[in-house]
């Protein structure tokens, strides 16, 4: 018998982590932070279920902070196994848990300056020294190579699409006397025909699916989304301000770019100064070019002769926080892309705080925001916001581009999960906001006649009895 906890992702789309024990062996995969809503990220800061310590190993589907982010929390409270992720996710871990400690420092101690932190003091979740020392515990493997873990688990990483390194997790688990039985957990599902990145793999069997929900309810904007960035960019180089985009350091800030490096080499857009105001996404852009195992066709044939299939003509990757301050000052219209992506940390609180009062700039929001984030509350029309302890008027325009999500809508996943040559025992719907799992359940059920779950924080399900 073996037993799935859901100790993050179940009834909201972050803080991934489920606990799979078999065998005798715990086995954690995803372990990400908790973001969004103020009760969610309390989670971050109450002690888990389990123990750390006694969790044998733990595998990663992708880079993400909502994936990845509670690693160096989960090793300093104990946890001494090996991270088991693609080559390319632990390359992007070395980047994203140092930034994001970081970050959570800096926050504290700007917190402690100005004192609009209820805590004294401000401490954050992590420290640096903790997530380099997580780091060190972090294994690279290839896609689709055999992971043993003991004698009776093996765990294999399938693209997925998503972000560069995603992968799709299957771990199988030997039953004595009867065929082993698979669980799959889909971490984030990639989008179909989209730059840069190969399609998600298909898969044809589970026993046990753990699916993804974000967009469970929703189809993406079928406008292209080029054509739709070209329209913003134009629009706000007219009337002469800054256009600020939130975006996610991985994955979204790369696709900005290839767009807006296409549309000027086409020249549908000016050429306007271009800033990646972020180390993350700045060091992930880099790692873009360097990991071509992950990159789709026309991707590869860019790459040949080029340093940087990625750069637009007045390409600058931000370097210092002179050089963040430097674009607040600089007079006419520019792009600064900026992490993160719902508006809820980093460098774009600044440049948020300085141009979102300003009518001639515009604001564009280019995937998914969690409910209760800044980008949330700037995508339902609020008309100030608080940043740094301060209510800041919203006289900016407000963009969506919703097409540039890098997560498969409802009929993408339906695409992917039409791939399985039977259906899984039971699928679990999560990492979605509870209307969007309700709604891709139903759409399963009624399609496919797959039994489905959609399990509640903390649920404990048994699995692997018999066929």
């Amino acid at each position: 018998m073996a037993t799935l906890q859901f100790l993050g992702a179940a009834g909201t789309v972050t803080g991934s982590k489920y606990l799979l024990e078999a065998r005798g062996i715990r086995l954690l995969v995803d372990c990400g932070m908790f973001q969004g809503l103020k009760e969610l990220r309390l989670r971050n800061w109450a002690p888990l279920p389990i123990n750390p310590a006694a969790i044998n190993w733990l595998l990663l589907t992708h880079a993400h902070i909502d994936h990845s982010g509670y690693l160096p929390r989960f090793v300093r409270d104990g946890f001494d196994g090996k991270i088991y992720a693609t080559a390319a996710t632990a390359a992007l871990l070395d980047i994203l848990l140092p930034d994001s400690a970081r970050l959570q420092e800096e926050d504290a101690a700007y917190a402690n300056r100005h004192h609009y932190s209820k805590h004294k003091p401000a401490l954050p979740l992590y420290t640096e020294k903790d997530a380099r020392a997580a780091l060190k515990q972090v294994q690279g493997v290839a896609y689709n190579e055999d992971v043993h873990l003991g004698k009776f688990i093996t765990a294999r990483f399938i693209p997925a699409g998503h972000i560069l390194g995603s992968s799709f997790v299957s771990v199988e688990i030997a039953e004595p006397g009867r065929a082993p039985v698979k669980v799959l957990f889909s971490g984030d599902i990639g989008r179909y025909d989209e730059p840069i990145l190969n399609d998600p793999a298909p898969v044809d069997e589970a026993d046990y699916l753990l699916i993804e929900s974000t967009y469970g309810d929703r189809l993406h904007e079928r406008t292209n989304p080029k054509d739709r960035l070209a329209e913003v960019i134009n629009a706000a180089a007219v009337r002469g301000g800054k256009i600020i985009i939130p975006a996610f350091a991985v994955g979204r800030t790369q696709l900005l770019l290839y767009y807006l490096r296409e549309l000027e080499e086409e020249g549908r857009i000016p050429v306007l100064p271009v800033a990646v105001d972020s180390p993350m996404a700045a060091a992930a852009t880099r790692l873009y070019a360097r990991h071509t195992e992950d990159h789709d066709l026309e991707m590869l044939r860019l790459g040949e002769g080029r340093q940087n299939a990625l750069a637009t003509r007045q390409f600058n990757l931000v370097s210092g926080q002179a050089g963040s301050k430097a674009l607040d000052a600089r007079a006419g219209p520019a792009i600064i892309i900026s992490a993160s992506g719902m508006a809820t940390g980093g460098r774009v609180l600044h440049h948020l705080a300085r141009f979102l009062p300003d009518p001639a700039s515009t604001i564009v929001l280019v995937g998914y925001q969690a409910i209760g984030t800044r980008g949330w509350r700037l995508q339902e029309g609020e008309k100030e916001i608080k940043i740094h302890g301060e209510f800041i008027p919203v006289r900016a325009r407000i963009e969506n581009i919703g097409s540039l999500s890098a997560h498969a809508d409802w009929s993408e996943i339906m695409r992917w999960l039409g791939g399985f040559k039977r259906p899984p025992r039971t699928t679990f719907i999560t990492h979605g906001e509870p209307e969007a799992s309700a709604a891709l359940r139903d759409r399963i059920v009624e399609t496919l006649g797959w039994h489905t779950v959609i399990p509640t924080h903390e649920q404990i399900v048994e699995i692997g009895e018999g066929r």
